[in-house]
């Protein structure tokens, strides 16, 4: 099974070496450094970004194993080492600033490494990678071996418009990662580097080039220090803890510097697509930063159609536009579709961000073969979050009872809601998988979330399709007792209607046993929360608590009514 962690990414590179000196005068390197979060995510968020920009894993570029590389703790470490020819810097890439970082300007001749690498959300940094080892020593001894000063000195990478060396001002960040050092260690860690001699003026705000020394060490993963340097209570070092070896030492120089800065994800630049931002939300709306993700993992480009046969309140497809893509989106709810004003709606979350609305129609995905044509492929990314009955339960045409169904008057048309009746989870699931092998196009990429519980098995469990390949299952904890996975599939056979009774049987494994597993999530959360110690008091607490916000509630419209109606009586007295 294909997942998104860490360890899968080197996996092609046993032949590489720890010793950046060896390798400098054929290679450019990178750091990559992520955010401490979605850990999951890291490996199959940055290879998708690569393929995005047509940057081939093997070809064009090849990861190299960190320092002291542990397949069982490498999970939890927030760096890759990205390496590249020397020679095609300058020619099929460039890493200078003077490109916009936004992917759909980049300059048709070069691939821009920042503005590539900036499109991957969980990225915080990338450091232009000049020494690393084990210790502080051993980093200062790979950059005197290497030749990356002399490089920068040349100036070949840095574009036509940049300064000279001389001229370039500098400053040298330290990061301390689980650890926190005072000003004057943090001084003696810079001298270390003074040898580097560099000529340009200091200067601690947007100089020309931000230099990073990263000291690593041991990760949980929540991001705090397996051995932390200082006690929680008093903050006093615990002599055992500041006494361990780094994981790791890195140096190097800070890409998109003028531009992104040291953290690539501040200046507002992820927030301001907060789901706190947007007039219209509902229950089931997913978060920005998960979207954004998976429009990565659905390899999202300027042009592509994506379409959400799920689409809620569109909060997916917004994110899919602000890629630059076409959108489209249908679900069964029409109430959902309209909003709830003119000012709240899908159409106004849109206009908030200049994008044009998306098309939408009110359509059942159980029969999506009665709304539209289904032999012609056309989408090139479907990306949904599907419902499972956790927050919103599946719904499907159809009259809960048989011989309910009644004719509609011509005059009720416009404004009637059509019956519905459950949808089962494990129905939802092959229908969507039907519905992508049908109208996908050939390599196009399927991207869905399915909560599971501990008991989920992903090689027995995960709903399959005769046309369709697993590429990415990443995992994300909700709970102890529940976590979502983002599937990640893609179109790798032609879809043959007249097997499509046999695809629709096959979706599942192991048959109702393994779509159990994904439905009735609430009522398994309820079951495994009772068996909990103190579970009936912590009820009761919050049935009280309901109980008194609904009579507040009641009052303050009692309150409301009655004030109102002694203004209209004052205004009549008048």
């Amino acid at each position: 099974m294909p997942h998104g962690s860490g360890s899968a990414v080197g996996a092609d590179d046993n032949h590489a070496s720890n010793n950046m000196s060896s390798s400098n005068a054929e290679e450019y390197v990178l750091l990559i450094e992520f955010v401490h979060k979605h850990l999951d995510f890291h490996n199959a968020e940055l290879l998708s970004t690569l393929e995005l920009n047509g940057i081939i894993q093997g070809t064009d570029c090849h990861f190299r194993p960190l320092p002291n590389a542990n397949p069982l703790s490498d999970s939890t470490r927030p760096f890759y080492i990205l390496s590249l020819p020397w020679s095609s810097i300058g020619c099929k890439f460039s890493v200078s600033d003077e490109h916009d970082i936004d992917e759909s300007k980049g300059n048709a001749k070069q691939i821009n490494l920042v503005s590539a690498l900036a499109r991957c959300t969980l990225i915080r940094s990338v450091v232009e990678l000049w020494g690393t080892g084990r210790t502080m020593d051993e980093c200062v001894e790979s950059i005197q071996n290497g030749n990356a000063l002399r490089r920068h000195q040349e100036g070949k990478h840095l574009g036509s418009d940049a300064k000279v060396f001389k001229e370039r001002s500098w400053k040298i960040t330290v990061h301390t990662l689980g650890g926190t050092y005072t000003r004057e260690e943090h001084s003696e860690m810079r001298s270390k580097f003074s040898f580097l001699e560099l000529p340009g003026r200091v200067k601690m705000r947007d100089p020309d080039d931000e230099y990073l020394f990263v000291r690593e060490v041991e990760l949980d993963s929540q991001g705090g220090a397996v051995y932390p340097r200082h006690s929680g209570v008093n903050r006093e070092i615990i002599p055992e803890h500041d006494a361990r070896p780094s994981l790791a030492c890195y140096f190097g120089r800070i890409l998109g510097n003028s531009k992104l800065g040291r953290n690539w994800r501040g200046s507002n630049r992820l927030e301001q697509y907060s789901l706190k931002k947007r007039a219209y939300l509902g229950p089931t709306s997913m978060d920005s930063e998960l979207s954004l993700i998976m429009t990565n993992l659905a390899l999202i480009r300027k042009g592509s159609m994506v379409f959400d046969p799920f689409v809620g309140t569109a909060s997916i497809l917004l994110t899919a536009a602000l890629r630059g893509a076409y959108v489209f989106g249908t679900d069964i709810d029409l109430r959902v579709l309209r909003g709830r004003s003119e000012d709240e709606n899908i159409a106004s979350n849109f206009k908030q961000y200049g994008l044009r609305p998306p098309e939408l129609v009110r359509c059942d995905n159980a029969i999506y073969h009665r709304h539209f044509r289904d032999h012609l492929p056309m989408f090139d990314a479907i990306v949904t979050d599907p419902p499972y009955g956790i927050r919103a339960g599946a719904k499907k045409s159809g009259a809960r009872k048989e011989g309910e169904v009644r004719p509609i008057l011509d005059e009720h048309r416009y404004d009637h809601v059509a019956q519905t009746r459950p949808y089962a989870v494990s129905d939802v699931m092959a229908d969507l998988l039907n519905v992508a092998a049908m109208t996908l196009k050939m390599g196009g990429r399927l991207v869905y979330v399915i909560p599971s519980m501990l008991d989920f098995d992903e090689e027995q469990d995960l709903p399959r399709h005769d046309c369709l390949r697993i590429v990415y299952v990443c995992f994300q904890p909700l709970g102890t007792e529940l976590g979502r996975r983002t599937v990640t599939m893609e179109k790798i056979k032609e879809y043959d209607e007249s097997k499509r009774s046999l695809y629709l049987k096959d979706v599942w494994l192991n048959g109702s046993e393994s779509a159990e597993k994904v439905a009735n999530i609430r009522d398994r959360l309820l079951e495994a929360a009772k068996k909990k110690p103190g579970y009936e008091e912590k009820a009761a607490i919050r049935k009280q608590k309901r109980r008194a916000t609904k009579e507040a509630k009641k009052k303050a419209k009692r309150v409301a009514g009655a004030q109102s109606a002694n203004s209209a009586s004052q205004a009549g007295d008048e």
